[in-house]
């Protein structure tokens, strides 16, 4: 059976090492398609973790960040909110990518973390801030959820 391509699922529990890189699971990089040339794009994500996009998908989200108005200050706020951490960086011979200083300061990455695949991109945490995070996510009030079934199906 396989996935389509730039789709990830999952979680894995890694480590970080002395110098900030991570392990891409094998998986992952299986499916990662050929024209991302072993790119990721990583930036800060929303939550308190790391976003890793393929290129292809940053890419796209480069496109529709390009079709703000800089003369709108959310727009603006938007924007450099998106690319201000982002950096591109290619993983090595041993599946490893460097995370850097300030986005490991801002995710609270330690010696252990959590790799979630989230569909178009990697998401990497603090096992400690994402259980916080799953704690707080519970109290969402149902309405929501109906809410939302609205617009997806599973």
């Amino acid at each position: 059976m396989s996935r389509n391509k730039n789709t990830f699922i999952g979680e894995y529990a890694y480590s970080i090492d002395a110098k900030g890189r991570i392990n891409i699971p094998a998986k992952f990089r299986q499916v990662l398609s050929e024209d991302n040339e072993k790119t990721f794009v990583i930036t800060r994500g929303l939550d308190p973790c790391v976003w890793l996009y393929p290129q292809v998908e940053w890419d796209k989200i480069e496109a529709e960040l390009r079709g703000l108005s800089s003369l709108s200050a959310l727009h603006r706020t938007v924007v450099r909110n998106a690319v201000r951490y982002a950096f591109s960086t290619q993983y090595d011979k041993q599946g490893r990518i460097q995370i850097t200083p300030s986005l490991i300061d801002y995710s609270h990455l330690d010696k252990s973390i959590l790799i979630l695949g989230m569909v178009n991109k990697i998401e990497v945490w603090n096992p400690d801030i994402l259980d916080n995070v799953d704690k707080q996510s519970r109290a969402i009030d149902p309405a929501k959820y109906e809410e939302l079934a609205e617009k997806i199906k599973l």
